[in-house]
Order: structure tokens, then sequence, then C-alpha cells
């Protein structure tokens, strides 16, 4: 396994990895210990992704025109009410 610091990683190098570690798991043919091990990183990089996710949703404001200019609004997701 990579000797990387999970907290220098970007966000798509952490969804490589993830993409990866759930491909392998999926697969099937890797020991128990292995698995776990997989798993267990599997699960930091999904905490670390959903962290930046969130770190990006918090910078991301909507500009609206008004009478006065232009008004600052907080990102609020279009689907968000919709399931996948």
């Amino acid at each position: 396994m990579e000797a990387t610091n999970n907290s220098e990683l970007t966000f798509e190098q952490a969804m490589v990895r993830l993409d990866s570690i759930v491909s392998r798991l999926e697969n099937g043919d890797v020991p128990l210990e292995t698995a776990i091990e997989l798993f267990q990183e599997g699960m930091k990089l999904s905490q670390l992704c959903g962290g930046k996710l969130e770190q990006v949703e918090r910078k991301i404001e909507l500009l609206i025109e008004t009478e006065q200019g232009f008004q600052k609004k907080p990102f609020a997701p279009v689907n968000e009410d919709k399931g996948e």
C-alpha cells in the first residue's frame, strides 16, 4: 500500500484511490486481512472526500441581482430533495 498521507491528497486523487479500493474489494480475491485494511482506508478516503465537498459547498455563493446591486446568498443544491 502507498504510504501517502491522506490529508495531503487532492479530491481527485482520493477518488481515484477510493475507486481502486472498491474495485479490488468487489473483485473478491483479496485475503481477509487485506480486505479489512482496504475497507478501513476506503472509509478514511470517503470521509476525506466528504469533508472536501462540504468545504467547497460552504465557499459557493450565488449572486442574485437585486435593486441595490448584487447580494450574496449561500449555495443551495438544486437536486437536494431528489434521491438517487
